[in-house]
């Protein structure tokens, strides 16, 4: 991947809770540690660019838009340009912390879909202190899915644990309301029966529940995009709950900040584990390049880790482990 490994991270500059200023700075850093980045975006909207260059555009397709309808509509918009970039041969992947509908809809539309792949699926890192992370697919990119669907899931999300998280022989789990087969809606009891019948590429373990997400035995957990985007919304805010709940008793009186001052570094340790900020983002799976979503909110060390995770994955080929691995949809 020689010619992957000279192509530079294609990078929305403007796309972002904190763009432009965290974004770019995100990209110096990512540049710094030998990642070559491109930004894309209008120069009056970047301004600083820190010394990387800017290739630039005339649109910024906004959070609150419509993804489908910005996309079409802005064509000259820096989340085209990045996706038209890799579709090119002019950058290794693309990046963005901005519109996630947008995104998606610019990498399927410009960059195309991989053979044999029904729909394309967002695959989110999901914290396993002093384990690698596990992957849970889809967190939010198809509403509506069917069993095939579900099982094209299965088999993308356990290469790319194989490849990001180096796992070797990932276990797959089924996300369901409990664990017995006979459990879930029609569509997860259909998908159990093709999983349990074997799938390959695939080494199915069952069901797991919601409440096994964190920590989860299961190296990769497969559900629809609805239901994977609350239950990792709900993980989320369940995270932050709880650290704020901790804080909360540990600055309560002055015994319990005594205490706090032997906790802290570990306690500030075990949040580094959990922060979404060193997971850099989730994984477009199914597209024919590779497109990382970051959150919304990404600081720089959120972006440069993005950018960081994106150059890594075109280096190893993702894209074409991907489409090796999918079986057609029935």
């Amino acid at each position: 991947m020689e010619a992957l490994a000279a192509l530079p991270v294609a990078l929305d500059a403007v796309g972002g809770d904190k763009a432009p200023g965290e974004i770019v700075a995100g990209a110096r850093k990512a540049a710094d540690e030998g990642v070559p980045v491109v930004l894309v975006g209008p120069p009056e909207r970047v301004g600083d660019t820190l010394g990387l260059e800017l290739i630039p555009c005339t649109e910024v397709i906004e959070m609150a838009e419509d993804p489908a309808q910005g996309v079409r509509r802005k064509k000259d918009s820096s989340l085209v340009r990045i996706a038209e970039l890799v579709r090119d041969g002019r950058a290794s992947a693309m990046v963005s912390a901005g519109n996630t509908g947008a995104t998606m809809a610019a990498a399927l539309l410009r960059m195309g879909r991989l053979p044999k792949v029904a729909r394309p699926c967002i695959a989110t890192p999901m914290p396993r202190p002093g384990r690698p992370p596990a992957v849970l697919v889809d967190s939010g990119a198809n509403v509506e899915c069917t069993p095939a669907m579900l099982v094209q899931f299965a088999q993308m999300a356990s290469v790319f644990a194989t490849e990001r998280n180096g796992i070797a022989d990932p276990a797959t789990a089924l996300l369901s309301i409990g664990e017995e087969p006979s459990k879930g809606t029609s569509l997860v009891k259909e998908t159990h029966a093709l999983l349990e019948a074997g799938v390959p590429g695939v080494r199915f373990i069952g069901n797991v529940e919601g409440r096994d997400l964190l920590g989860c035995p299961a190296d990769v957990v497969v559900t629809d995009g609805f239901t994977g985007n609350v239950a990792l919304k709900t993980a989320e805010g369940t995270l932050r709950f709880a650290m704020r709940l901790v804080l909360d008793v540990l600055g309560h009186d002055d015994e319990t900040r005594a205490a706090g001052d032997v906790l802290l570094p570990h306690l500030l340790a075990a949040a580094a584990e959990l922060d979404p900020e060193n997971t850099g983002g989730a994984m477009l799976l199914g597209v024919d390049g590779v497109c990382v979503i970051s959150h919304g909110s990404s600081s720089a060390v959120a972006v440069a880790n993005a950018i960081h995770i994106a150059y890594d994955l075109a280096r190893a080929g993702l894209s074409g482990r991907l489409a090796a691995s999918i079986s057609a949809e029935d």
